[in-house]
């Protein structure tokens, strides 16, 4: 991609670094040349203001969008479109073979449209790390990782296969095998540079790094000083191909830091506080920026800790401006001293650099945190805002066990069930899977370090894990195997059960695998509410297991200490956790290791050798990919029989849809409050009796198989079967029920939703899903979209939609709506029997315009409502004109030919 073709504040300006001379675009110099100040804007206002002056061309950005974000500073807002281009892409592979499948699909459309197929090519860098398919089958045992990567390999060999005629098809498209690492770590410790370059028109240019990633806590490189965000799979595609994002100019919150952390506190800790703090302050939609004396004592590792959960906090992003953590953490991690040179001399002279002197930045607003009054913590049960402090743990699950029991909790936690096979009983509470595990924590080698010691402690006291807990360790690379093993603590967590199971994303997104079955039986026989404790950052009901009715995300300390107690009805401040070798009762005090000890071994084993070594050959691989069969050729050469991989149905049609009034509509289903892109998405493991799973059976697939929704997201005819198909989605037109089913209308017969869908599309019907506030919170799934789209979802009317999800309806040609202040789906006493018509499309259609609902009444009844459009931006317009965005994409790119 070539820059912009205007310099209208004569920004361009050389910047020497050593030998090397680059190009560059100064704000400074843009101030001087009339701007106005800009100099107290925050740093990731002044990241998309250099983005906007290198992107000026009259037409996609434009001298008065740079002027919106200098004139920023008077009120802390600007309601102004913007056209954003990030330096790259990040994927991982569960949205990423989605995309990759698509453009192969462009491919196939350009090329039967007489185009040179070509064409369809990332035009930015793009890195694809496989790191969400290795599942926790196995756990536990020094065999658990070889027998893990073994299935792996195994059910998704027709997948990677197609990944590597990707990496050969299209330029600029590097993929990071399995077995390496997680996403956002592998994007945190190796890809991200902080300041990026590249050669354009004979010189080199120097800009922000700056990304956005198929996976929503993409955000966690914003710790790096990384400006970034996830999008969902459609809009990354978008990107790849040229087109810019389009956003409103954010509010931009700051959050200050002050003091420093106390003993027996961790960088988890701090992060649950800071979710529950900005989830209460209302962040939806915005930047959050920290600043403040207490960066100064946090480091990289922890910032990059607390920009990963963003998305459970609802911001964009959580940024944090470049220092000197930054650029020693460059120099530790590896990284060429030439570019950790130009990350100090750009960021010093674009005005990005912050040191106890620096100014604070002028926010939209702030809030503030003292660092001393963190305190041990557990987020959940079920939602990760939901913190709750270690010290009322215990009571807190009592209270929730009355609501699942709707009883007597002190009976109800007596509750047991005996465990076939054992001497033991299941009681609720039970912890029945302890689980270190990607993304917020495995970054950060203090909580890691700290699990380590506590387990050695552990084991030098004679304690041992329950044994109904499944225990698994799945870190965010493989540097962070390097350095247990170095300081001997690999063997002490060998020891309690958490043996590296694999290097990815495990039970966080659901790929806990099998409980035993003895466990698995008495939990259902006994009708039990057991837990799960993860030191993950979603723990959304219904995602870690599908039996786990209570989930708490916890700091990887204390998922070991849980696995020891083994019950979330114990006081881990109070009661023993355990019993020692000679009787004597072991409480969490004695085995918790203080901060001085962990920061020694920190300071004795880890090396930028580490890092180093393990990167040194990233995208090679093992010999089981290099052994994988790889096709050649510009278009892929699609398998009839393949249950994995298919020529999906977006390209299908010939005209642009353009706007058209929806009559006639029915509701497929009416959803409650926070339905999260877990509820609506296909993921987790396919059920033999579902539409996905009889799909599979006559497809000659056993359900032994199977595999994960996940793993077939390249399958669309899978995927539009698991899409609302949710086990503890809740359908309020079929009330008593749980799962994805519905009421076929006007007959009323409950069925699966996909079922209905079909009847509906049969008969020419459109559909609409009316919901809540909050509608598509959680991860970027395209396929919540992309799923809603082949259902036959033409809207969907809701209280309020989260960022990524609204997006992505837009961008798969789905209306989004919201309802005004005052009104919704029980204010209209709405039960699935009515018809609904939305009209004002067929005129003018502009950015969040005011539209008409009518509701037709099964009594003859009707009524009409005013719905605002949640197409926001004018791009967004020609978006959803085209049928979605990468219809807009292919028709201008076969309009070139």
């Amino acid at each position: 991609m070539t820059e912009g073709t205007l310099d209208t504040f004569r920004a361009r300006r050389t910047l020497k670094v050593g030998d090397q001379s680059y190009e560059y675009y100064s704000l400074a110099a843009a101030e001087a040349a009339g701007l106005g100040s800009v100099s107290r804007l925050p740093f990731s206002l002044k990241v998309l203001l250099e983005n906007l002056l290198r992107w000026e061309d009259g037409r996609t950005v434009t001298a008065d969008d740079i002027r919106a974000i200098a004139g920023w500073l008077e009120r802390g807002t600007a309601d102004r479109e913007i056209a954003f281009r990030p330096a790259r892409v990040l994927m991982q592979d569960f949205t990423g073979v989605p995309a990759v499948v698509d453009l192969a699909a462009m491919r196939d459309a350009m090329q039967a449209a007489g185009a040179d197929p070509a064409k369809i090519n990332p035009l930015v860098p793009v890195d694809l790390v496989i790191d969400h398919s290795v599942m926790v089958d196995a756990a536990g045992s020094r065999q658990a990782l070889d027998n893990n990567v073994h299935l792996e390999y195994e059910r998704n060999e027709e997948r990677y296969a197609f990944l590597r005629w990707g990496q050969a098809a299209f330029n600029n498209f590097r993929v990071v095998p399995p077995g390496t690492g997680i996403c956002h770590q592998v994007n945190l410790e190796y890809l991200a540079q902080v300041v990026w370059t590249a050669r354009t028109n004979g010189t080199v240019v120097a800009y922000p790094d700056t990304l956005v990633g198929t996976d929503s806590h993409t955000t966690m490189i914003n710790g790096l000083s990384v400006l970034g965000w996830g999008v969902g799979g459609i809009e990354a595609e978008a990107a790849m191909l040229g087109q810019p994002i389009s956003m409103l100019i954010p509010e931009v919150i700051g959050f200050r830091l002050a003091g420093k952390l106390p003993e027996g506190a961790t960088a988890t800790d701090l992060v649950l506080t800071v979710t529950q703090m900005l989830r209460k302050k209302g962040v939806v939609g915005k930047f959050v920026e920290f600043f403040g004396p207490g960066l100064d004592g946090l480091t990289l590792a922890d910032q990059a800790t607390i920009a990963n959960m963003a998305p459970e906090y609802g911001a964009t992003c959580g940024f944090f401006p470049v220092g000197r953590s930054t650029l020693d953490y460059l120099r530790f991690t590896g990284r060429d001293p030439e570019r950790v040179a130009l990350a100090e001399a750009y960021a010093k002279a674009q005005g990005l650099w912050r040191d106890a002197e620096t100014p604070d930045p002028v926010f939209t607003d702030a809030l503030a945190l003292d660092l001393g009054a963190v305190e041990p913590s557990l987020a959940g049960p079920k939602r990760p805002q939901d913190r709750v402090a270690l010290s009322v743990a215990a009571p807190e699950f009592t209270r929730f066990l009355t609501g699942e029991r709707k009883g007597d909790a002190t009976t109800a936690v007596q509750r047991e069930q005996p465990v076939s096979g054992t001497n033991y009983g299941l009681k609720d509470g039970a912890v029945v899977i302890a689980a270190i595990t990607s993304c917020t924590n495995t970054s950060n080698p203090s909580v890691l370090i700290g699990a380590g010691l506590l387990a050695r402690n552990a084991r030098r006291q004679g304690l041992t894990v329950k044994p109904w807990v499944k225990t698994s360790f799945a870190p965010g690379s493989q540097v962070v195997t390097a350095y247990l093993v170095a300081a001997g603590l690999q063997d002490d967590l060998d020891a309690l059960g958490f043996q590296l199971v694999g290097y990815g994303c495990t039970t966080c997104i659901g790929n806990s695998g099998p409980l035993p079955e003895p466990i698995n039986e008495a939990i259902e026989a006994g009708d039990l509410v057991v837990a799960a404790v993860l030191s993950g950052n979603r723990n959304f009901e219904g995602r870690i297991h599908p039996l786990t009715r209570a989930n708490y995300l916890a700091s990887p300390p204390l998922v070991v200490a849980y696995a020891l107690a083994g019950s979330l009805t114990v006081d881990l401040l109070k009661d023993p956790i355990g019993t020692g070798e000679e009787g004597q009762p072991v409480f969490l005090r004695d085995i918790w290791p203080d901060n001085k000890e962990i920061q020694a071994v920190i300071d004795q084993v880890i090396t930028a050798d580490m890092y180093r070594s393990r990167y040194a050959d990233v995208f090679h691989g093992d010999a089981a990919w290099r052994g994988l069969p790889a096709a050649t050729g510009q278009t892929y050469a699609w398998q009839a029989e393949s249950t994995y991989v298919r020529l999906p149905t977006f390209f299908e049609g010939g005209a642009a849809p353009g706007f058209s009034d929806i009559r006639g509509a029915r509701p497929l289903a009416i959803l409650g409050d926070s339905v999260t892109t877990d509820h609506i998405s296909p993921a987790g493991s396919i059920k033999k009796d579902s539409p996905a799973g009889r799909y599979l059976i006559e497809h000659g697939v056993m359900p032994a198989d199977f595999n994960s929704y996940g793993s077939r997201r390249g399958n669309h005819e899978v995927m539009m079967r698991g899409t609302f198909a949710n086990i503890r989605i809740r359908n309020e037109m079929a009330p008593g029920t749980e799962g994805g089913v519905t009421r076929l209308m006007p007959a009323g017969t409950v069925m699966p939703i996909y079922d209905a869908a079909m009847r509906y599309q049969e008969a020419g019907t459109p559909l609409v899903v009316i919901a809540g506030k909050e509608y598509g919170t959680g991860s970027s799934r395209d396929w919540a979209a992309k799923g809603a789209r082949l259902l036959g979802v033409s809207a969907v009317v809701a209280e309020s939609f989260e960022r990524i999800h609204r997006s992505n309806l837009v961008g798969m040609g789905v209306l989004p709506l919201q309802f005004k202040e005052g009104c919704d789906r029980k204010s209209l006493h709405l039960d699935g029997s009515e018809v609904f018509d939305i009209t004002g499309l067929a005129g003018e259609v502009t950015p969040r315009m005011e539209l008409t609902l009518t509701i037709h009444r099964a009594t003859g009844a009707r009524e009409d409502i005013k719905v605002l459009s949640r197409i926001d931006t004018l791009d967004e317009i020609e978006y959803y004109k085209a049928g979605g965005i990468l219809q807009y994409v292919l028709r201008g790119l076969a309009k070139q030919a």
